[in-house]
């Protein structure tokens, strides 16, 4: 399987949403200064690209964006609340070969408390059904896990196999892009439901032996989160890829390794730049030497799923180990 690069676009700082783990809708940028679609031209064809915000869309140009973007993309994936149903079921008519996912954080009630919309379920709800009533079949919903979601995790992994969709899952961190310094989650029954939750992936009961692979894939990538919840020592992660295996591009332009640092490394800006200018730089081979330096160990999928691409045996050998150990009655060796 060949290891393709991901550039994450974040296309706006606006954002629809109050969420209390992610304080980007407190410093929303103006219209009139997000980069237009035509700077996108300049990034090389081949990219795994994901289109994020804020919500992206809420960019008026957001179908110009993907009309550039979608030839040029080995996969092009948008990130989305699901508030906008009609501009993301024409999004997937238009261009059936993406990957959508949609944000839930919990059952309704959660759902809405936790990320300040009104009825904020439900629209996501309406937009995944309506969905799967288009060509685009690489659809579903993700979760970030924090302190107060996570007993939803089987819920909501219930209802992603019930409606036949995917479930994808991060874990709350702090840094310049979610302008946060106070998520964490202490807690023993997090890490209990938690192991449940990896449990339930490990004994996937999705139909198909490609969806179970899927789930056997993320039980391996939640290793890493549940490691971090525990408090482990660094060395379980693998090196970080960024600025090698993926990028991030803000709504100026500005072009930085990563969106977990503390603040954001910015090595060029494409509006004024060529992308391959930028990458070549004696700013960029700086910030890559800050990469290596790096100790915030996150815990994000990118880095896993490069990771085991390049290793696909170390996931392997852990998927396996476990299932076993689950059949025999006892709980994860992480």
């Amino acid at each position: 399987m060949k290891n393709i690069v991901q550039g994450s676009l974040i296309t706006t700082f606006r954002c629809n949403a109050k969420c209390n783990m992610c304080n980007i809708w407190q410093h929303p940028t103006r219209p009139a200064e997000e980069i237009d679609s035509t700077c996108y031209e300049k990034l090389p064809d081949g990219l795994r690209i994901n289109i994020t915000g804020g919500e992206a869309t809420l960019r008026e140009d957001i179908d110009d964006i993907f009309r550039v973007l979608y030839p040029k993309a080995s996969l092009l994936e948008l990130s989305t609340n699901g508030y906008h149903t009609e501009k993301i079921v024409a999004l997937a008519n238009r261009y059936p070969n993406i990957l959508i996912r949609v944000s839930l954080e919990g059952l309704p009630t959660l759902n809405d408390g936790k990320r300040g919309t009104k009825n904020g379920f439900d629209h996501a709800l309406r937009t995944m059904l309506e969905l799967k009533k288009t060509k685009c079949k690489n659809i579903g919903f993700s979760v970030v896990i924090s302190p107060d979601n996570y007993k939803d995790l089987l819920h909501l992994y219930d209802l992603c196999v019930a409606l036949d969709v995917e479930l994808g899952n991060s874990v709350v961190h702090n840094s310049w892009y979610f302008h946060k310094n106070d998520n964490r989650i202490v807690s023993e029954d997090a890490l209990e439901q938690h192991e449940k939750f990896v449990k339930a992936l490990l004994t996937s009961k999705r139909r198909g032996w490609k969806n179970k692979l899927k789930d056997y894939g993320r039980a391996y990538f939640n290793r890493s989160i549940h490691r971090r919840l525990r408090g482990d020592e660094q060395g379980y992660r693998p090196p970080c890829g960024a600025l090698k295996d993926f990028f991030f591009v803000d709504p100026w332009g500005n072009v930085s390794p990563c969106n977990g640092s503390e603040e954001e490394w910015i090595i060029g800006n494409i509006r004024e730049d060529s992308f391959e200018n930028i990458m070549k730089s004696e700013k960029a081979a700086e910030i890559a030497e800050r990469v290596k330096a790096c100790d915030r160990n996150c815990a994000f999928v990118v880095t896993e799923r490069h990771d085991m691409l390049r290793r696909p045996w170390v996931p392997i050998r852990w998927i396996i180990r476990n299932k076993i150990r689950i059949a025999r009655g006892k709980g994860i060796c992480w």
